[in-house]
């Protein structure tokens, strides 16, 4: 997957603000509307624009209590690790899950209504599997960023 300038430019428009019209996406980027779209197209189906989202307030859409967890699997096998992958990926509550080196195999970031509600939900999602070994909730207290813009490296030119 390669990008130029132009394109590092326009990555890091979008991750602003994903809303812009391309004529205003290139105006910023010193392109034509249809070469804007062009690249855009290009970066999505190479997989370098995984995906257009919104990032929606946990706390406006019912859903206050945020935790982070840490899961630790009873022992690292492939068909283990993948299996808990799948579970992650199936959750409506678990909103990010990653596989992590370190103390824990698993950091999963998670929402609830209230604090029955994850409980609830550790009674499923952990107690009865019986490839996790343990898990520890840190309840968040308060969000101090939220984004999943990443710093974009301009490629160098020779």
């Amino acid at each position: 997957m390669q990008y130029d300038r132009t394109d590092a430019r326009i990555l890091e428009i979008v991750q602003k603000n994903n809303r812009l019209t391309s004529e205003i996406i290139g105006e910023l980027a010193g392109l034509s509307a249809t070469a804007c779209q062009r690249r855009l197209k290009r970066l999505r189906s190479d997989g370098i624009i995984e995906a257009d989202v919104s990032i929606v307030s946990a706390k406006a859409v019912g859903r206050p209590i945020q935790m982070l967890v840490l899961v630790s699997l009873e022992r690292e096998r492939a068909d283990i690790i993948d299996r808990f992958k799948k579970a992650i990926k199936s959750s409506a509550e678990v909103v990010n899950g990653f596989y992590v080196t370190g103390d824990a195999d698993f950091v999963l970031y998670i929402t609830s209504r209230t604090m029955e509600d994850y409980e609830q939900f550790t009674r499923r999602f952990f107690y009865e599997n019986p490839d996790i070994k343990g898990f520890k909730t840190m309840v968040v207290m308060d969000r101090v960023k939220a984004g999943f813009a990443i710093p974009v490296e301009v490629p160098h030119e020779d």
